[in-house]
């Protein structure tokens, strides 16, 4: 093939295929943080699938830092010329919990398509990376120009933590000159994108304690504020006035290469009518290219437990996202003083840094001008560079272990797919076009086109 609508049709001809594979994958509830059993059973699923595309096929595993054994993981190659270059393409195949299954409008484990959408936990994130993978490799057929390993990982959803010794351990079999790491968003549905930033991450637990036990509320309260109210002082001197963060060395930029309009921003947000964003600068630049800080969990009575006493202690779990060039680490050590520092009235603080997945920067390069210019084409839409609030910190070991290769972070998701909350879904026309653009970009670094 040698024309793009060559592609386009060959595509065309397998996606019906693709699409059924894709609902066979979200029946199988690969929660990695509830089911080794369903992570093994998806792994050996498509172990099979891309051993029915002529693939070399192993499941592996490899130990996290902790000696425990990491979940399954699938590699599959398929050697066209030793000579020729290698592209590494990887997905994961385990998915977030479906979450409070009455909030779905659908099954949360069958695939359901409305109004050219599949809706189901996985079809997106990242069942679609794993078919577009797959797809690309059925519409080329037996005129793949490149090597091609296929790298499906069973543990992104949990934090990857036997990733670096896996592939470490794996080198030899991952080693390539590209890697194609589809587990990203594009820009809006029907607009493809090249992600070139990934915010950082950094989560820690927070202990704030005012007194040695609970005490009536009635005969203490006033002078002495529980807990849970001063560690919500010490959260609110996190923020400025404008919701963007005080706290000193976290870096950022205003500034981003597109421009997010507030109304759209707000109405893919979903947020009621009358609230304000946070922050200041472009939107794009405020959730790609800015720090934020949440709160993740928090240890305190429920409703149905509560009493009239004050609260002599809390914990709670913050989520740090930090900005592409910074260091995770730092960043996690500067909140941490910061919130030492600032304990209101004298309460007792004490900070644990639970983990920190560092930020990424893509570099300019021919493999990136290339896969540009395949999305535009599949698209015909020109594609654009963007950055993403989310962070995938194994890139960073990806770029370590393999400096020699270039990393190319596409996706299939958009503004509204609902990863990891309740009906997530994928948009199958971008499903489709992802398909093309990745196989006209395995080919054009063929030489085929």
């Amino acid at each position: 093939m040698s024309d793009i609508s060559e592609y386009k049709a060959a595509t065309n001809r397998i996606f019906d295929d693709v699409k059924n594979e894709l609902t066979k994958l979200v029946t199988i509830p690969s929660v990695s943080s509830a089911s080794r059993t369903e992570v093994e059973k998806s792994a050996g699923h498509l172990a099979q699938l891309f051993s029915n595309l002529g693939m070399e096929t192993e499941v592996k595993t490899a130990p996290t830092p902790t000696g425990e054994e990491g979940m399954p993981a699938v590699i599959a190659r398929k050697i066209v010329d030793p000579q020729s270059k290698t592209v590494l393409l990887y997905a994961h195949h385990d998915v977030q919990p479906a979450g409070p299954v009455e909030r779905w409008n659908t099954e949360p484990f069958v695939a359901t398509e409305k109004n050219g959408r599949l809706y189901g936990r996985g079809t997106s994130d990242d069942g679609a990376g794993v078919m577009v993978h797959y797809g690309a490799l059925l519409a080329l057929g037996d005129k793949c120009p490149v090597n091609v390993t296929c790298f499906i990982e069973g543990e992104e959803e949990i934090g990857s933590p036997s990733f670096r010794n896996f592939i470490e351990k794996y080198r030899e079999d991952l080693a390539a000159d590209a890697i194609i790491v589809c587990d990203s968003d594009n820009w809006r549905v029907g607009e493809p994108a090249l992600t070139a930033t990934l915010r950082g991450v950094a989560s820690m637990d927070v202990k704030v304690k005012v007194m040695n036990t609970a005490l009536h509320s009635g005969a203490f309260g006033g002078p002495v504020l529980d807990a849970v109210t001063v560690a919500s002082l010490l959260l609110a001197k996190c923020f400025n006035p404008d919701g963007s963060l005080a706290v000193p060395g976290l870096g950022g930029s205003t500034s981003a290469d597109v421009h997010y309009p507030e109304e759209l921003f707000k109405a893919d947000a979903q947020v009621v009518e009358s609230f304000e964003l946070a922050g200041k600068g472009d939107v794009a630049a405020r959730l790609w290219n800015q720090p934020a800080l949440c709160v993740i969990g928090w240890d305190q009575r429920s409703r149905a437990e509560s009493a009239n006493a004050l609260v002599p202690e809390t914990c709670l779990r913050l989520s740090l996202r930090t900005a592409p060039g910074t260091d995770s680490a730092e960043c996690a050590q500067a909140l941490s003083t910061f919130l030492k520092e600032n304990a209101p009235f004298g309460a007792e603080v004490e900070t644990e840094i639970l983990e920190c997945g560092p930020s990424y920067q893509a570099q300019s390069s021919e493999a990136e001008k290339d896969m540009k210019w395949a999305l535009s084409a599949a698209w015909d839409k020109d594609a654009v560079d963007i950055g993403c609030g989310g962070a995938i910190p194994m890139t960073a070991d990806l770029a370590q272990v393999f400096p020699q290769a270039d990393i190319l972070i596409t996706g299939v998701e958009d503004p509204v797919t609902n990863a990891h909350s309740e009906n997530e879904s994928q948009d199958l026309g971008d499903l489709k076009n992802a398909i093309t653009a990745e196989a006209l970009f395995l080919a054009r670094l063929g030489g085929q086109v």
